[in-house]
C-alpha cells in the first residue's frame, strides 16, 4: 500500500521555509537564540538541530508561552539543551554572550493568548541590532514578519527598511515570501553575516 506520507515538506507560507533554512544552516554544537519562543515549536527544532553539545536560548516576555515551551521539551526530553528566559529580546546582550550561529524571530503574537501583547518595532530592531553582534561567521538571523494585523504592518515595514539599509558587503539579505497571496500575507527575511566570506 502507498504512503501516504508527504514526499516533501509542505511550504505554506514562511515558517516551514525558515525550518528548512535552519535544517540546513543548524549543526551539532551550535549556540542559537529564539528570540520570541511563543509555541515552542521553532525552540524544539533548534533544540533537535544543535544536539548534546550544543545549546538554545528561548525568550519570552510571556510565562505561558515558556511554560509551553516547556512542556514541548520535556516531551522530547531535551529540556536540557535550552535556557528558557523569561525577558524581552532586547536583553539579548545582556543574557547571551557570542558566537551564536543562528537567531530566529517569529514576530507578532502568542498564538491562542490575548493579542494585545505582540512584539514591538522598537524592542524588535533593538533585538535585531544585538543579533547582529552576537552573530559567528555565516551566521543567520531569520525573521518572519506578519504585516497583516494591526500594528504588524508598521513593524514588517520598520524591519525591513532595517534589513535593506545593511552593507551588502558585510550581510546577505533575502526577502522570501509567497507570491499568490494577499499583499499583507506572512514573508521570511533572511540576513547571513558575509564579513568573513570571500564572495564580495
Amino acid at each position: 500500500m502507498p504512503s501516504t506520507k508527504a514526499p516533501h515538506p509542505v511550504l505554506r507560507g514562511p515558517v516551514p521555509l525558515s525550518h528548512l533554512l535552519l535544517q540546513r544552516f543548524i549543526q551539532s554544537g551550535s549556540r542559537v537564540i529564539d528570540a520570541t519562543c511563543g509555541n515552542g515549536k521553532d525552540t524544539l527544532l533548534l533544540a533537535e538541530l544543535v544536539g548534546e553539545t550544543g545549546h538554545v536560548w528561548a525568550f519570552d516576555i510571556q510565562q505561558e508561552a515558556l511554560d509551553r515551551t516547556a512542556q514541548r521539551l520535556a516531551e522530547q526530553n531535551l529540556q536540557q539543551r535550552v535556557s528558557l528566559l523569561h525577558a524581552g529580546h532586547e536583553r539579548l546582550l545582556e543574557l547571551v554572550k557570542p558566537p551564536l550561529h543562528g537567531v530566529v524571530f517569529n514576530l507578532g503574537w502568542l498564538p491562542g493568548a490575548a493579542r494585545e501583547i505582540a512584539t514591538g518595532t522598537a524592542t524588535t530592531l533593538t533585538a535585531l541590532e544585538a543579533s547582529l553582534q552576537l552573530l559567528a561567521p555565516a551566521g543567520l538571523v531569520l525573521v518572519t514578519c506578519y504585516p497583516g494585523h494591526a500594528g504588524g504592518d508598521q513593524e514588517a515595514a520598520a524591519v525591513q527598511k532595517w534589513a535593506m539599509s545593511l552593507s551588502s558587503r558585510s550581510y546577505f539579505v533575502w526577502r522570501m515570501g509567497q507570491l499568490n497571496v494577499t499583499p499583507d500575507a506572512p514573508f521570511c527575511l533572511l540576513i547571513q553575516d558575509g564579513r568573513s566570506s570571500d564572495v564580495r
